[in-house]
């Protein structure tokens, strides 16, 4: 694989921003963050790529789905993980993504529905415990729509828009659930999103990714308390689909 995050022959992280006590790159779509069980044939992950490129340990503070490229923040030491995960649990950090998503949505608005925790394949669960629904709010903004002259399912045509996204909770996979429960599924999510939808953006522009990208993280620094904000580039198949739906001009927070 070949992209502008990580280069396939010497398989280098992009990194965004690095002091002394955190590092934060630029994810590809594709990436696992860290081992897991339920990818236990997969041989490369974000941890250990960049342990490996840097030379020194690190730890991540928050998730990104193997699917979502973008912003993926390292603390270098243990306590500042904890320290920036304790800022993360207090809803502290903004965090801003751009979606592709069937359907036209409104031109804004926020969704407010609570979600069941979804756990760790390392941590223990009892069978017998009923799953709570947490709080979970997300807001969103249309950026841009179009119509493709392609049936599917039962319609004539084919309607999708550019959302950007501000999760306002960190649950587990909150904006693809999010969205799905809004009725305009992300395109390319193989689990919430909808298999026609993603076989024609497959068909008609070769995509085969999730188009869910983190481009943007606000936070406080842990150590000088000064504000701190990251910027991931939107990756190049991402901004060649959106060329190839007439949204090359539209102002996201990466343009503006």
């Amino acid at each position: 694989m070949m992209s502008d995050e990580l280069n396939a022959l010497n398989n280098e992280l992009t990194i965004i921003y690095r002091d002394e006590h955190l590092i934060a790159i630029n994810k590809p779509a594709g990436l696992l963050v860290h081992r897991t069980v339920l990818d236990r044939h997969e041989t490369r992950f974000a941890v250990q790529l960049l342990r490996d490129q840097i030379g020194q340990h690190v730890h991540p503070v928050h998730r990104l789905d193997r699917g979502t490229s973008g912003v993926l923040l390292f603390a270098l030491d243990r306590a500042i993980a904890r320290t920036l995960s304790d800022q993360f649990e207090a809803q502290h950090i903004d965090k801003t993504y751009l979606a592709v998503v069937r359907g036209h949505p409104p031109e804004a608005g926020r969704i407010d529905h609570a979600l069941t925790r979804q756990y760790d394949d390392y941590e223990f669960r009892n069978p017998a415990s009923v799953a709570a629904a947490q709080d979970a709010i997300t807001d969103y903004r249309r950026l841009a729509i179009t119509e493709l002259a392609q049936r599917v399912d039962r319609y004539p045509t084919s309607r999708y828009a550019l959302l950007e996204l501000n999760p306002l909770t960190g649950r587990r996979h909150q904006l693809r659930r999010h969205l799905k429960h809004l009725a305009h599924p992300i395109i390319g999510d193989a689990t919430y999103g909808k298999g026609r939808h993603n076989r024609l953006f497959q068909d008609l522009f070769g995509s085969h990714r999730l188009l869910l990208a983190c481009l943007e993280m606000q936070l406080t620094h842990p150590v000088n308390g000064l504000p701190l904000k990251l910027h991931a580039p939107l990756a190049a198949d991402f901004r060649d689909l959106l060329d190839k739906l007439g949204w090359g001009a539209v102002r996201y927070c990466e343009t503006t």
